[in-house]
């Protein structure tokens, strides 16, 4: 079976600055399928490349079966799109915005209007069809440009942190209409997120690192990689701190951000120790069984935090 994307050697640069490193990426169709990084991990990149609107310097990309470079309008075809920006008219109703959309894509007439009422209704928000775009609130706006990139009915859904700007109840919503969706057309979703709690709810999950494609598969399997309690430590000097963890207790003691990390086989026979030799330099201390957090952090030996923008 084709995948519904194929990506091979993909690379791409800003002037000097490489930002996609010979990336390799299969994704089957009718998965839903997360990019999680950092600001400046490359997966926004990788995004503007699956929908055609960047180039790559090498390797070979095919969405649908079809070359972005050489096949473009057939991609486009292919592809619902929501960018992390909003490109919705403020001034014309939510009806309107999908209207004028949907003739674009050469919809039109009472298939049209059924298709509209269809997607208003399945994202529950029939009763704000009249109203202009700028009264919605930023969750109900997520929810319009989910009912436009719907309209042609694509086959593959393409996502680019879609929850940006929307606050945790209306984040939750969206997740769970999404979910809906993708069950009932049997669509593939491609979304990119900073969020780890978003990132759990992909069926595979690729995790990006300065250009990199560091892992791959589903986040249960990923944060099964790492059979140890994850012990994160907080001190005024994280660094002197875990130099003495590790000599005290001969164990892997890291200094990742601001904090002591540590992989033990048993946390609580770790913690009590711990806290009686190093009272008074630990602020904190919590233990965990892995996280996604803790895969990045593992694959790439620093922090999840903001990088240089851009990517």
């Amino acid at each position: 079976m084709t995948p519904a994307v194929a990506v091979e050697g993909l690379t791409y640069y800003y002037g000097d600055r490489q930002a996609l490193a010979g990336v390799d990426l299969e994704i089957p169709g009718g998965a839903m399928f997360g990019i999680l990084g950092p600001n400046g991990s490359g997966k926004t990149t990788l995004f503007r490349i699956l929908a055609t609107l960047a180039v790559p310097a090498s390797g070979r990309v095919a969405v649908a079966g079809q070359d972005v470079v050489t096949r473009r309008g057939e991609v486009r075809r292919a592809l619902g799109v929501v960018f992390q920006t909003s490109s919705l008219d403020d001034k014309l109703t939510v009806a309107e915005n999908l209207r004028h959309h949907g003739h674009l894509y050469g919809c039109c007439g009472a298939g049209l209007r059924r298709q509209i009422d269809e997607l208003l209704q399945q994202l529950q928000i029939q009763d704000r069809a009249a109203d202009r775009v700028e009264t919605l609130s930023g969750g109900l706006r997520r929810r319009v440009e989910l009912a436009r990139c719907l309209l042609h009915q694509p086959e593959i859904l393409l996502l680019d942190e879609p929850t940006t700007g929307v606050d945790p109840t209306a984040r939750l919503e969206y997740w769970r209409l999404l979910a809906e969706i993708q069950a009932r057309q049997n669509a593939t979703v491609i979304f990119t997120t900073h969020w780890f709690e978003e990132a759990e709810r992909a069926s595979l999950l690729a995790i990006m690192d300065s250009g990199r494609l560091v892992a791959c598969d589903s986040p249960a399997t990923l944060k099964s990689t790492i059979s140890r309690d994850v012990v994160t430590i907080h001190g005024d000097d994280p660094a002197t701190l875990a130099a003495a963890i590790a000599a005290r207790f001969d164990c892997d003691a890291a200094c990742v951000g601001n904090a002591v990390r540590i992989e033990s086989a048993s946390a609580t026979d770790l913690l009590p120790g711990l806290l009686e030799v190093f009272e008074g330099q630990v602020h904190s201390i919590s233990a965990s069984k892995a996280t996604l957090e803790d895969v990045y952090v593992q694959r790439t030996g620093k922090a999840f935090a903001a990088e240089a923008p851009g990517q």
